[in-house]
């Protein structure tokens, strides 16, 4: 894109899967956004993520969201002229321990009790049946059989190239300044010149506490670098993902026959310098978890390990809501980690908002408010500082 057109219906800050799905479902309702993307779509979190399309063992504020995001899934095609890489194997969370096995019991009586029956038990028998290759020691698990997985990069490529195809414009490598209000439009700053719209987005990930301080609404947001390590080419031995209960993993095998492993496992971080760099030791501990439950990965070679970066809040589920402070600016970030999912839906969830100015979707929990509403009074920059 050129800088001669200086305005737009919309703004969307950050081009990852969020900012991406919402420019779609906005060109699906006719309104053409600018997506101005600080490097490349896809660079950290929506990209180089493990790709569950995951709603087992989600926070409650989350699960309406996630199972809504799942049927959008089911037609991913459909909606992105590309299958993403989707499989449906389900995703099953299994208990090591009988201390595993009593936290994931008392889960499902929470899920039960709340009306949710897409978790069930699976037996230690039954879960052996499904994978053979599991270590005779577990004890059983929690499995969501309509649960998948799909390709991270590929996922957030197909949205930015279908919202392109329907209008959206893309900017990439162009970092944003300053956002603020003037004269009834925002006036976004970039160091590729000032773009203006009567509408704004922030999805700007693990930089999006950043704008939304500049419109007074500061946030305890932490930068946090999830580790991935993938494996060369092994024969078949897994369909659904698998998930620790007691010990951190995420643990899946593609259809290209490598092994994707994570968990959650944090490398250092500079958002600053957008740098990483892995931490083996913890990586160490993580392949410790993977040849307990799977002995044969011990002949697993890795071929390499990534991280990107991506928005952690405090209480691990995102910001998705309207500014606090003005009615034309929203947000979308702070996923925490488990964000790729959800990313369907927060996509509609926003552009109903910003389009008709309500959406169908529970998302009091998510509003912004909550930080300050906890601690009335308090600056929440400051609590980041001294924690």
């Amino acid at each position: 894109m050129t800088g001669a057109t200086r305005s737009a219906e919309v703004i969307i800050i950050g081009g990852g899967l969020h900012g991406s799905s919402a420019a779609l479902h906005l060109a699906r309702a006719g309104v053409r956004a600018l997506v101005i993307e600080k490097n490349y779509v896809g660079r950290h979190a929506s990209g180089v993520n493990a790709g569950g399309v995951r709603t087992l063992s989600r926070h409650l504020a989350e699960v309406p969201l996630a199972l809504a995001s799942r049927e959008l899934w089911y037609s991913i095609g459909d909606l992105v002229d590309d299958d993403c890489g989707f499989e449906q194997h389900g995703q099953v969370r299994v208990a090591e321990n009988a201390a595993d096995a009593a936290l994931l019991r008392d889960r499902l009586r929470t899920m039960t009790g709340h009306g949710y029956t897409h978790e069930q038990w699976i037996s230690a028998e039954d879960l052996r049946d499904l994978i053979p290759a599991l270590a005779p020691t577990v004890q059983g698990g929690l499995i969501a059989r309509e649960d998948a997985a799909a390709d991270p990069y590929r996922t957030t490529l197909a949205f930015r190239m279908k919202a392109a195809s329907l209008g959206a414009r893309f900017m990439e490598g162009v970092r944003v300044r300053e956002v603020a209000r003037r004269d009834g439009q925002w006036r976004v700053e970039t160091d590729a010149g000032v773009y203006t719209a009567p509408q704004v987005l922030n999805c700007a990930g693990a930089w999006a506490d950043r704008i939304a301080a500049q419109w007074g609404e500061p946030v305890p947001l932490t930068a946090i670098s999830p580790m991935m390590l993938v494996t060369l080419r092994m024969d078949h031995f897994l369909d659904p993902v698998v998930l620790g209960t007691g010990r951190a993993l995420s643990f899946k095998q593609r259809a290209n026959g490598t092994v994707l492993i994570g968990g959650g496992r944090r490398a250092w971080v500079d958002r600053d310098a957008e740098w990483t760099e892995l931490d083996f030791r913890s990586l160490a501990e993580g392949a410790r978890t993977v040849c307990d439950l799977f002995p044969h990965m011990r002949d697993a070679v890795v071929n390499r390990g990534w991280a990107g970066i991506e928005a952690a809040m405090p209480d691990e589920i995102p910001v998705i809501g309207r500014s606090r402070h003005h009615e034309t600016a929203f947000h979308a970030f702070g996923f925490s980690a488990h964000g790729f999912e959800l990313g369907p839906i927060v996509g509609r969830i926003m552009a109903d908002l910003i389009t008709a100015g309500a959406t169908d979707m529970p998302i009091a929990p998510f509003r912004i408010e909550r930080f300050t509403d906890a601690a009335p009074g308090s600056d929440p920059s400051e609590k980041e500082q001294d924690e």
